[in-house]
Protein backbone atom coordinates (compact mmCIF):
# COMPACT_ATOMS: atom_id res chain seq x y z
CA UNK A 1 0.00 0.00 0.00
CA UNK A 2 1.22 3.45 -0.82
CA UNK A 3 1.57 5.95 1.98
CA UNK A 4 -1.89 6.80 3.38
CA UNK A 5 -3.47 9.52 5.49
CA UNK A 6 -6.14 8.10 7.79
CA UNK A 7 -9.05 9.89 9.51
CA UNK A 8 -10.41 9.38 13.00
CA UNK A 9 -12.84 6.49 13.15
CA UNK A 10 -11.95 5.17 9.73
CA UNK A 11 -12.55 1.44 9.33
CA UNK A 12 -9.87 -0.41 7.38
CA UNK A 13 -10.75 -3.21 5.04
CA UNK A 14 -9.05 -6.60 5.15
CA UNK A 15 -7.18 -5.75 1.93
CA UNK A 16 -5.91 -2.52 3.44
CA UNK A 17 -4.75 -4.30 6.58
CA UNK A 18 -2.98 -6.95 4.51
CA UNK A 19 -1.22 -4.25 2.49
CA UNK A 20 -0.22 -2.36 5.64
CA UNK A 21 1.15 -5.57 7.08
CA UNK A 22 3.22 -6.15 3.93
CA UNK A 23 4.58 -2.63 4.11
CA UNK A 24 5.44 -2.99 7.79
CA UNK A 25 7.31 -6.19 6.99
CA UNK A 26 9.41 -4.36 4.42
CA UNK A 27 7.51 -5.21 1.28
CA UNK A 28 4.44 -3.39 0.20
CA UNK A 29 2.55 -3.58 -3.02
CA UNK A 30 4.84 -3.83 -6.02
CA UNK A 31 4.75 -1.82 -9.21
CA UNK A 32 6.53 -3.57 -12.06
CA UNK A 33 8.90 -1.52 -14.24
CA UNK A 34 10.58 -2.64 -17.43
CA UNK A 35 12.47 0.54 -18.28
CA UNK A 36 14.37 3.28 -16.44
CA UNK A 37 12.04 5.00 -14.01
CA UNK A 38 11.80 8.28 -12.04
CA UNK A 39 10.25 7.87 -8.61
CA UNK A 40 7.00 9.72 -7.86
CA UNK A 41 5.39 10.62 -4.52
CA UNK A 42 2.95 7.70 -4.74
CA UNK A 43 5.89 5.29 -4.55
CA UNK A 44 6.36 6.02 -0.83
CA UNK A 45 5.73 2.83 1.15
CA UNK A 46 5.64 0.63 -1.95
CA UNK A 47 7.98 -1.69 -3.82
CA UNK A 48 9.38 -0.74 -7.20
CA UNK A 49 10.25 -3.96 -9.00
CA UNK A 50 12.53 -3.49 -12.00
CA UNK A 51 12.49 -6.27 -14.56
CA UNK A 52 14.53 -5.50 -17.68
CA UNK A 53 17.09 -7.39 -19.73
CA UNK A 54 19.31 -4.33 -20.15
CA UNK A 55 20.76 -1.79 -17.72
CA UNK A 56 18.26 0.61 -16.14
CA UNK A 57 18.17 3.44 -13.61
CA UNK A 58 15.77 4.53 -10.89
CA UNK A 59 16.11 8.28 -10.37
CA UNK A 60 15.46 10.02 -7.05
CA UNK A 61 14.34 13.66 -7.02
CA UNK A 62 13.68 16.09 -4.18
CA UNK A 63 10.39 17.45 -2.74
CA UNK A 64 8.47 14.21 -3.31
CA UNK A 65 9.00 12.35 -0.05
CA UNK A 66 9.00 13.27 3.64
CA UNK A 67 11.56 12.32 6.25
CA UNK A 68 10.89 8.74 7.32
CA UNK A 69 9.38 7.66 4.00
CA UNK A 70 10.74 4.49 2.42
CA UNK A 71 10.72 2.91 -1.03
CA UNK A 72 11.66 -0.74 -1.39
CA UNK A 73 13.55 -1.36 -4.66
CA UNK A 74 14.23 -4.78 -6.14
CA UNK A 75 15.77 -5.88 -9.39
CA UNK A 76 14.29 -8.99 -10.97
CA UNK A 77 15.76 -8.56 -14.45
CA UNK A 78 19.10 -9.60 -15.89
CA UNK A 79 20.20 -6.01 -16.48
CA UNK A 80 21.81 -4.09 -13.62
CA UNK A 81 19.58 -1.44 -12.06
CA UNK A 82 21.30 1.66 -10.64
CA UNK A 83 19.72 3.92 -8.04
CA UNK A 84 20.64 7.37 -9.32
CA UNK A 85 20.56 10.75 -7.56
CA UNK A 86 18.52 13.21 -9.61
CA UNK A 87 17.87 16.46 -7.73
CA UNK A 88 17.97 14.62 -4.39
CA UNK A 89 21.10 13.25 -2.77
CA UNK A 90 21.50 9.51 -2.22
CA UNK A 91 24.12 8.13 0.15
CA UNK A 92 25.03 4.49 0.69
CA UNK A 93 27.58 2.36 2.49
CA UNK A 94 27.07 -0.39 -0.05
CA UNK A 95 26.42 -0.12 -3.76
CA UNK A 96 23.84 1.81 -5.76
CA UNK A 97 24.04 -0.86 -8.46
CA UNK A 98 21.64 -3.77 -8.02
CA UNK A 99 22.41 -6.95 -9.91
CA UNK A 100 19.66 -9.43 -10.69
CA UNK A 101 17.79 -10.59 -7.55
CA UNK A 102 19.34 -7.89 -5.35
CA UNK A 103 17.25 -5.32 -3.49
CA UNK A 104 17.45 -2.46 -1.02
CA UNK A 105 15.49 0.17 0.90
CA UNK A 106 15.60 3.85 0.06
CA UNK A 107 15.08 5.69 3.38
CA UNK A 108 14.50 9.47 3.32
CA UNK A 109 16.12 11.54 6.06
CA UNK A 110 14.73 14.76 4.53
CA UNK A 111 12.67 15.73 1.50
CA UNK A 112 15.84 15.98 -0.60
CA UNK A 113 18.12 13.41 1.01
CA UNK A 114 18.00 9.63 1.26
CA UNK A 115 20.12 6.70 2.34
CA UNK A 116 20.07 3.53 0.28
CA UNK A 117 20.52 0.33 2.29
CA UNK A 118 21.74 -2.24 -0.19
CA UNK A 119 20.88 -5.74 1.03
CA UNK A 120 23.87 -7.48 -0.48
CA UNK A 121 26.51 -4.70 -0.25
CA UNK A 122 28.96 -7.03 -1.99
CA UNK A 123 29.10 -8.85 -5.25
CA UNK A 124 27.16 -6.24 -7.21
CA UNK A 125 27.49 -6.53 -10.96
CA UNK A 126 30.77 -5.01 -12.05
CA UNK A 127 30.52 -2.21 -14.63
CA UNK A 128 33.77 -3.41 -16.19
CA UNK A 129 33.45 -4.90 -19.66
CA UNK A 130 36.86 -4.86 -21.32
CA UNK A 131 40.40 -5.99 -20.59
CA UNK A 132 42.22 -3.14 -18.82
CA UNK A 133 39.06 -1.32 -17.59
CA UNK A 134 39.25 0.43 -14.22
CA UNK A 135 36.60 0.45 -11.50
CA UNK A 136 36.10 4.15 -10.65
CA UNK A 137 33.50 6.46 -9.17
CA UNK A 138 31.65 9.61 -10.24
CA UNK A 139 28.27 9.87 -8.55
CA UNK A 140 28.21 6.08 -8.43
CA UNK A 141 30.51 3.17 -9.20
CA UNK A 142 31.42 3.39 -12.86
CA UNK A 143 33.73 2.11 -15.56
CA UNK A 144 36.76 3.92 -16.97
CA UNK A 145 37.55 2.21 -20.23
CA UNK A 146 41.09 1.09 -20.94
CA UNK A 147 43.21 3.76 -22.62
CA UNK A 148 45.07 3.60 -25.91
CA UNK A 149 48.48 1.93 -26.00
CA UNK A 150 51.26 3.92 -24.30
CA UNK A 151 48.88 6.38 -22.63
CA UNK A 152 49.04 6.97 -18.87
CA UNK A 153 46.39 7.46 -16.20
CA UNK A 154 46.16 11.14 -15.29
CA UNK A 155 44.20 13.00 -12.62
CA UNK A 156 41.82 15.57 -14.14
CA UNK A 157 39.13 17.23 -12.01
CA UNK A 158 37.19 18.20 -15.14
CA UNK A 159 36.42 14.54 -15.85
CA UNK A 160 33.38 12.86 -14.28
CA UNK A 161 35.57 10.27 -12.54
CA UNK A 162 38.47 12.66 -11.89
CA UNK A 163 40.65 10.50 -14.11
CA UNK A 164 41.54 10.19 -17.79
CA UNK A 165 43.98 8.45 -20.10
CA UNK A 166 46.46 10.83 -21.72
CA UNK A 167 49.63 10.83 -23.78
CA UNK A 168 52.56 11.27 -21.38
CA UNK A 169 54.30 14.61 -21.48
CA UNK A 170 57.69 14.44 -23.12
CA UNK A 171 60.41 14.37 -20.53
CA UNK A 172 63.40 12.92 -22.30
CA UNK A 173 64.14 9.54 -23.79
CA UNK A 174 64.91 8.25 -27.25
CA UNK A 175 62.63 6.81 -29.91
CA UNK A 176 63.90 4.60 -32.73
CA UNK A 177 62.76 6.28 -35.94
CA UNK A 178 63.82 3.64 -38.48
CA UNK A 179 62.19 0.60 -36.91
CA UNK A 180 64.58 -2.35 -36.75
CA UNK A 181 67.47 -0.29 -38.09
CA UNK A 182 68.73 0.17 -41.65
CA UNK A 183 71.14 -2.43 -43.04
CA UNK A 184 74.27 -0.98 -44.69
CA UNK A 185 74.44 -2.36 -48.22
CA UNK A 186 75.76 -1.15 -51.55
CA UNK A 187 77.52 2.17 -51.87
CA UNK A 188 75.04 4.13 -49.72
CA UNK A 189 71.75 3.99 -47.86
CA UNK A 190 69.33 6.80 -47.05
CA UNK A 191 67.13 7.26 -44.01
CA UNK A 192 64.37 9.59 -45.20
CA UNK A 193 61.09 11.11 -44.00
CA UNK A 194 62.61 12.03 -40.64
CA UNK A 195 59.80 13.61 -38.56
CA UNK A 196 60.43 17.07 -37.15
CA UNK A 197 58.98 16.14 -33.75
CA UNK A 198 62.13 15.67 -31.66
CA UNK A 199 64.76 17.97 -30.22
CA UNK A 200 67.88 16.19 -31.53
CA UNK A 201 68.87 13.18 -33.62
CA UNK A 202 71.29 10.41 -32.71
CA UNK A 203 72.63 8.08 -35.40
CA UNK A 204 74.23 4.87 -34.13
CA UNK A 205 76.17 2.64 -36.56
CA UNK A 206 77.26 -0.79 -35.36
CA UNK A 207 79.61 -3.39 -36.80
CA UNK A 208 80.15 -1.90 -40.22
CA UNK A 209 82.48 -3.57 -42.73
CA UNK A 210 83.69 -1.89 -45.93
CA UNK A 211 84.51 -3.85 -49.04
CA UNK A 212 87.99 -2.29 -49.04
CA UNK A 213 90.35 -1.02 -46.36
CA UNK A 214 90.55 2.70 -45.57
CA UNK A 215 86.99 3.56 -46.47
CA UNK A 216 85.54 6.30 -44.26
CA UNK A 217 81.85 6.48 -43.52
CA UNK A 218 80.26 9.73 -44.60
CA UNK A 219 76.91 11.37 -43.93
CA UNK A 220 75.16 13.75 -46.30
CA UNK A 221 72.41 16.08 -45.08
CA UNK A 222 69.13 16.21 -47.04
CA UNK A 223 70.80 14.67 -50.11
CA UNK A 224 72.64 17.99 -50.62
CA UNK A 225 75.68 17.38 -52.83
CA UNK A 226 76.36 21.06 -53.44
CA UNK A 227 80.03 21.91 -52.91
CA UNK A 228 81.19 23.73 -49.77
CA UNK A 229 78.12 23.15 -47.61
CA UNK A 230 79.44 20.48 -45.23
CA UNK A 231 82.40 20.71 -42.87
CA UNK A 232 84.18 18.19 -40.58
CA UNK A 233 86.74 19.18 -37.97
CA UNK A 234 89.08 16.67 -36.35
CA UNK A 235 90.20 19.12 -33.67
CA UNK A 236 87.90 20.29 -30.91
CA UNK A 237 88.62 24.03 -31.11
CA UNK A 238 89.17 25.59 -34.50
CA UNK A 239 88.46 29.13 -35.67
CA UNK A 240 88.09 30.77 -39.08
CA UNK A 241 87.31 27.56 -41.01
CA UNK A 242 85.58 27.24 -44.35
CA UNK A 243 82.90 24.83 -45.47
CA UNK A 244 84.72 22.67 -47.98
CA UNK A 245 82.91 19.34 -48.52
CA UNK A 246 79.70 17.69 -49.74
CA UNK A 247 79.49 15.27 -46.78
CA UNK A 248 80.50 14.82 -43.16
CA UNK A 249 83.19 12.24 -42.42
CA UNK A 250 81.95 10.38 -39.37
CA UNK A 251 84.60 7.64 -38.98
CA UNK A 252 88.24 6.87 -39.53
CA UNK A 253 89.53 4.48 -42.17
CA UNK A 254 87.68 1.18 -41.98
CA UNK A 255 89.04 -2.36 -42.05
CA UNK A 256 87.40 -4.99 -44.23
CA UNK A 257 88.46 -7.82 -41.91
CA UNK A 258 86.81 -6.81 -38.63
CA UNK A 259 83.44 -5.51 -37.55
CA UNK A 260 84.40 -4.05 -34.18
CA UNK A 261 82.96 -0.65 -35.02
CA UNK A 262 80.74 1.79 -33.16
CA UNK A 263 79.90 5.25 -34.47
CA UNK A 264 77.62 7.71 -32.69
CA UNK A 265 76.62 10.89 -34.51
CA UNK A 266 74.58 13.47 -32.61
CA UNK A 267 72.83 16.22 -34.58
CA UNK A 268 71.51 19.07 -32.47
CA UNK A 269 68.34 21.12 -33.02
CA UNK A 270 67.88 19.41 -36.37
CA UNK A 271 64.28 20.58 -36.96
CA UNK A 272 65.05 24.27 -36.52
CA UNK A 273 64.50 25.86 -39.92
CA UNK A 274 66.24 29.16 -39.15
CA UNK A 275 69.80 28.18 -38.14
CA UNK A 276 72.71 26.21 -39.54
CA UNK A 277 73.11 22.64 -38.33
CA UNK A 278 75.74 21.21 -35.99
CA UNK A 279 76.75 17.62 -35.25
CA UNK A 280 79.30 15.69 -33.22
CA UNK A 281 80.68 12.20 -33.81
CA UNK A 282 82.38 9.72 -31.50
CA UNK A 283 83.78 6.59 -33.11
CA UNK A 284 85.81 3.51 -32.17
CA UNK A 285 87.00 0.88 -34.63
CA UNK A 286 89.73 -1.74 -34.79
CA UNK A 287 92.10 -1.51 -37.74
CA UNK A 288 93.97 -4.22 -39.64
CA UNK A 289 92.07 -6.82 -37.56
CA UNK A 290 94.34 -6.24 -34.59
CA UNK A 291 92.81 -5.28 -31.26
CA UNK A 292 95.76 -3.04 -30.45
CA UNK A 293 95.35 -1.08 -33.68
CA UNK A 294 92.49 1.31 -33.08
CA UNK A 295 90.90 4.28 -34.72
CA UNK A 296 89.28 6.51 -32.10
CA UNK A 297 88.03 9.97 -32.70
CA UNK A 298 85.84 12.89 -31.78
CA UNK A 299 84.76 15.04 -34.68
CA UNK A 300 82.65 18.14 -35.07
CA UNK A 301 80.48 18.92 -38.06
CA UNK A 302 78.71 21.88 -39.56
CA UNK A 303 76.18 22.33 -42.36
CA UNK A 304 75.63 25.87 -43.55
CA UNK A 305 71.97 25.57 -44.58
CA UNK A 306 68.93 26.49 -42.50
CA UNK A 307 66.32 23.94 -43.58
CA UNK A 308 65.16 21.26 -41.16
CA UNK A 309 66.94 17.94 -41.62
CA UNK A 310 64.60 15.39 -43.18
CA UNK A 311 67.03 12.76 -44.54
CA UNK A 312 70.51 11.34 -43.93
CA UNK A 313 72.52 9.57 -46.63
CA UNK A 314 75.16 7.20 -45.21
CA UNK A 315 77.93 6.13 -47.59
CA UNK A 316 81.35 4.46 -47.68
CA UNK A 317 83.80 6.54 -49.66
CA UNK A 318 86.10 3.53 -50.15
CA UNK A 319 83.57 1.34 -51.94
CA UNK A 320 80.52 -0.65 -50.93
CA UNK A 321 79.35 -1.72 -47.52
CA UNK A 322 79.72 -5.38 -46.67
CA UNK A 323 77.70 -5.28 -43.48
CA UNK A 324 76.55 -3.06 -40.61
CA UNK A 325 73.36 -1.52 -39.28
CA UNK A 326 72.39 2.12 -38.76
CA UNK A 327 69.87 3.10 -36.10
CA UNK A 328 68.39 6.60 -36.06
CA UNK A 329 66.86 7.83 -32.80
CA UNK A 330 64.79 10.91 -32.09
CA UNK A 331 65.82 12.50 -28.79
CA UNK A 332 63.36 14.49 -26.67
Amino acid sequence: MAKQTFTTGQVLTAAQMTSLQQTAMGGGSATAKTASYVLVAADAGTTVAMNAAGATTITVNTALFAAGDTVFIQNLGAGACTVTAGTATVATAGSLILPQNDAGILYFTATGAAIFYDYIQAGAVSPLTTKGDLYTFSTSDTRLGVGANNTVLTADSAEATGLKWATPASGGGMTLINSGGTSLTGASVTISSIPATYNDLQLVIRNYLPANDNGNITCRINGDSTANRHKTLTSITTENVSFDATTWEISGGGDNATSQTLIILKIFDYANATTWKMGQTNFLQTYHATPTNLNMGLRQHGYNQTGAISSLEIANNGGNFTSGTAYLYGVK
